[in-house]
């Protein structure tokens, strides 16, 4: 069974379903695989880094370091698919603003060949408005961490 583009019995989404829930696009969908979702309670999804990104270009050249607000982005990103799984009409979808990051911590950098697993839980939503408690994880470790609320809005709402 599917609903909103993901694979209800997994709790997974590959690219192609991702970007059925996220309006984002490159060179800015950061989450190229979801892994786990838990209801509407917790996802995991993963960004493979490579050298390729083009934010290395500039953040370092000489030592590429991924920039930590896209890793709150990413986790973000993740946070967001997950509250997309429950908007109903996925035909015309809504678009989940990022409205707050609080507690924001990096703990090390993020590098070319790491494989990035953004952790998001739910710690509540009312009404259109969610907040998650979110971490990066590189081979065990945090590397980041924080909170991210986010705003599901629809199309209509949207100020022109």
């Amino acid at each position: 069974m599917e609903k909103s583009g993901v694979k209800e019995e997994l709790g997974t989404a590959d690219i192609v379903e991702i970007m059925r829930l996220l309006p984002h696009r490159y060179p800015f969908l950061l989450v190229d695989r979801i892994v786990d979702m838990d209801g509407d309670r917790s996802a995991t999804g993963i960004k493979n880094v490579t050298a390729n990104e083009p934010y290395f270009q500039g953040h370092f050249p000489e030592r590429p370091v991924m920039p930590g607000v896209l890793l709150i982005e990413g986790m973000a990103q993740t946070a967001g698919a997950l509250c997309m799984r429950f908007v109903d009409d996925i035909t015309q979808p809504p678009i989940v603003y990022l409205m707050a990051v609080d507690r924001a911590r990096f703990r090390r950098p993020v590098v070319p060949g790491d494989t990035v697993y953004y952790r998001v839980k739910k710690v509540r939503n009312r009404g259109k408005v969610w907040r998650f408690r979110a971490e990066a994880v590189v081979d065990g470790a945090v590397v980041a961490e924080g909170e991210v609320s986010a705003v599901i809005v629809e199309e209509s709402e949207i100020p022109e």
